[in-house]
């Protein structure tokens, strides 16, 4: 089970002291956090991709690339990569590029993103977005897994005798999460190739969550990929601790209150009985979270939401250093325990190129003798 922190790396004020950072100290402060959560042995580090006002994570790969001279351990990941507007062949070298730099830490999720406006501001249209979902990551496992592509589609422009450069790392692509809160056919996008499926669930109820999980699980068990309790599943989830669970929900009210995303709606306590979000002490946030395994089952990837809203970067790093501490070690060894041995670990580059070295020798004894 991997637990880490997702960032989508927004600019809001500070409610409780009317000041709003500037970007470059937002973006230096996600530096600061990813740096802390390999500090405190977290697995994961994601950001999002966003082009638009009041975020900044408009380059995951120059940041993580930045990230991963300052980190030796942690996974570093997106959430999510814009597999509609970007340019596949650009994701393809971009991301080889930073598997090379990261040493093979480097996994990202597609998805179609929060901002409809992003369609045409990279020249495309929104009512295809499934359709530009499936046919660009289409090219891009092709780019990955074949050295010279000749490929022809609906949305972008021919290739011939086409190289991406640099090549994947070990001749490994990176594993891929699709993620999607609501649509069905990337839930089976996902499970059509064997990838994982990450539903980042940080707005939504639990008995949804749980559709598009069971949706997922049984066409990859469909497509033969294995029994779909084996399938690879990762949750979204947001959470804000303090040693007493009433100073958390007093500290966390005034930013719940003010958020641009969730905001002026539902009360914090319907939208924490209604959704995963979790505020209290270390042991309800462990409890809520184990909770989790009963609806959708073993998965694999956990990540928190802790930086949203505001927060001070002071305050994050502090919730970093108790989610380290005293919630995620008591987490590993509760779903450790649980795991039935037939359910697989979250993909790492080690185990693909492990697992891409063992078929590889299986072809070579299956090869006739001259």
């Amino acid at each position: 089970m991997q637990f880490g922190v997702f960032t989508v790396g927004d600019v809001t004020e500070d409610p409780t002291t009317g000041r709003t950072v500037s970007e470059a100290e937002r973006i230096k402060a996600m530096v600061a956090i990813a740096v802390k959560a390999e500090e405190v042995g977290l697995d994961v580090f994601a950001q999002g991709e966003h082009h638009n006002p009041p975020f900044v994570p408009s380059s995951p790969t120059t940041q993580l690339g930045f990230i991963a001279a300052k980190t030796s351990k942690i996974i570093l990941s997106t959430s999510t990569t814009l597999i509609t507007t970007n340019d596949p062949v650009k994701i393809a070298e971009d991301y080889a590029m930073l598997q090379h730099l990261a040493d093979g830490r480097v996994d990202l999720m597609m998805g179609r993103g929060n901002t409809g406006p992003v369609y045409p501001w990279f020249g495309q249209d929104i009512r295809n977005g499934i359709a530009l979902a499936v046919e660009n990551y289409a090219l891009l496992r092709r780019l990955w897994r074949e050295d010279v592509v000749d490929w022809e589609g609906k949305f972008r422009t021919p290739l011939q005798g086409f190289t991406a450069t640099p090549r994947p790392l070990d001749g490994v692509p990176p594993f891929v999460w699709h993620g999607s809160i609501r649509s069905p056919e990337i839930a089976e996008q996902a499970a059509y190739y064997g990838d994982g499926f990450f539903h980042n669930n940080i707005f939504w109820p639990m008995s949804h969550t749980q559709r598009m999980i069971q949706l997922y699980r049984s066409r990859f068990e469909h497509y033969g990929h294995g029994a779909a309790d084996q399938a690879i599943v990762g949750l979204g989830g947001q959470v804000f601790m303090r040693k007493n669970s009433q100073d958390a929900v007093r500290e966390f009210r005034p930013y719940f209150d003010s958020a641009p995303v969730y905001g002026h709606g539902p009360s914090l306590e319907d939208f924490s009985r209604e959704t995963p979000l979790t505020v209290g002490s270390p042991q309800q946030v462990i409890e809520r979270t184990l909770t989790f395994r009963e609806h959708v089952g073993d998965y694999q990837r956990q990540l928190f939401l802790m930086d949203h809203a505001g927060l001070p970067l002071k305050t994050v790093l502090e919730q970093l250093d108790i989610l380290g501490s005293e919630v995620v070690p008591v987490l590993h060894k509760e779903f450790a325990a649980k795991k039935p041995a037939h359910v697989p670990d979250a993909p790492t580059h080690a185990s693909l190129k492990a697992a891409a070295e063992r078929a590889r020798d299986l072809e070579t004894i299956k090869e006739p003798t001259a």
